[in-house]
């Protein structure tokens, strides 16, 4: 089961069916199945919250994964700042909902196993990230 909720923002306009249906799509491409995954779209203080008391790091973020998968089943809570997913795109000259999916779905590619802090991981993970919005767009 996939939910999504907020805290201290409004829900962004996602198609909560059609991008479920999209991270379960991807998933499988990895041989995961998903159990329970929970979204919580929040603000810039709120993830900084976050990641000052369970990760110890004093910045802002665009996501954070908490893992909890076990074996091929996929579980996880994944924290998304939608102040600075904003900002980002913005930065980038990218679209916000195009950025947003891609957020949504980098959270999700850590579950399966894709990292992105070690040398060369960073371009394997924005390459996973392409095909799985271009697997989005394939059903849009």
């Amino acid at each position: 089961m996939i939910s999504y909720s907020t805290e201290n923002v409004k829900m962004p306009h996602i198609r909560r069916r059609d991008t479920s249906a999209w991270i379960r799509r991807v998933a499988e491409t990895y041989g995961k199945k998903i159990g329970e995954v929970g979204y919580l779209f929040c603000d810039d203080e709120k993830i900084l919250e976050v990641n000052r008391e369970y990760l110890q790091h004093d910045y802002y973020t665009d996501i954070i994964t908490f893992d909890y998968c076990e074996d091929n089943i996929i579980n996880g809570d994944l924290v998304i700042s939608l102040d600075t997913v904003r900002s980002n795109a913005e930065m980038m000259g990218k679209d916000y909902d195009e950025e947003l999916h891609r957020v949504i779905i980098h959270g999700i590619l850590h579950l399966c196993g894709i990292n992105d802090k070690g040398p060369g991981e960073r371009e394997i993970m924005e390459r996973e990230e392409n095909k799985a919005l271009a697997l989005r767009q394939s059903n849009t």
